[in-house]
C-alpha cells in the first residue's frame, strides 16, 4: 500500500495517509485539525522547513512574498484562489520574505513574488513574476508533469 505524508498546518504533526484515501478529508492523528483548509498556509522558516522535508506523495509550492510589494499583493488572492484546484496534490505556502530573508537567501529568490515547486524536498521548478490562479495551476501542472517522477 502506498502511502502519502502532509504536514498539519495546526500543530505541524506529520501524517501518513493511504494513497486511496482522500487527502481532503484527512484529520491529523495529534490534534484532530484538518489536513488541508482550501487555503494557502502562512509559514516561517522552520514550519517551511518541516513541510519541505516531510511531504511526500505530494509537492510543495511556496510562494515567497513581501507586504510591500505590489505585485505580491496582487498575486495573494489569485495564489489562494489557485490552492482549490491544486489541492491536495500540491500544499501551498506563503514565506514572507522579509521576516524570512536567511530562507529566501538560501532558496537563491532574488526578485519576488517567486513560486518554487518542490517536489521530494527538491526544487523542481521556480518563476518570478505575478500570475493569475488560472496560470499558476498551469505553470505547476506543467512543471510536474515535465520533472522526473
Amino acid at each position: 500500500m502506498t502511502t502519502r505524508q502532509f504536514v498539519c498546518p495546526g500543530c505541524g504533526a506529520t501524517n501518513r495517509l493511504p494513497a486511496e484515501r482522500d487527502a481532503l478529508k484527512g484529520k491529523c492523528g495529534r490534534c484532530g485539525e484538518p489536513l488541508f483548509t482550501g487555503h494557502p498556509l502562512e509559514v516561517d522558516g522552520e514550519a517551511f522547513r518541516a513541510h519541505r522535508r516531510a511531504t511526500q506523495g505530494a509537492a510543495v509550492l511556496v510562494d515567497v512574498w513581501a507586504p510591500w510589494c505590489g505585485p505580491c499583493r496582487t498575486m495573494g488572492p489569485q495564489f489562494a484562489a489557485a490552492a482549490a484546484t491544486l489541492e491536495p496534490a500540491v500544499r501551498l505556502l506563503k514565506l514572507n520574505a522579509d521576516e524570512e530573508g536567511a530562507v529566501s537567501a538560501e532558496l537563491g529568490v532574488s526578485g519576488i513574488p517567486a513560486l518554487l515547486l518542490f517536489r521530494d524536498g527538491q526544487i523542481i521548478a521556480r518563476q518570478a513574476g505575478a500570475m493569475t490562479a488560472n496560470q499558476i495551476v498551469a505553470w505547476t501542472n506543467q512543471a510536474l508533469a515535465r520533472a522526473p517522477a
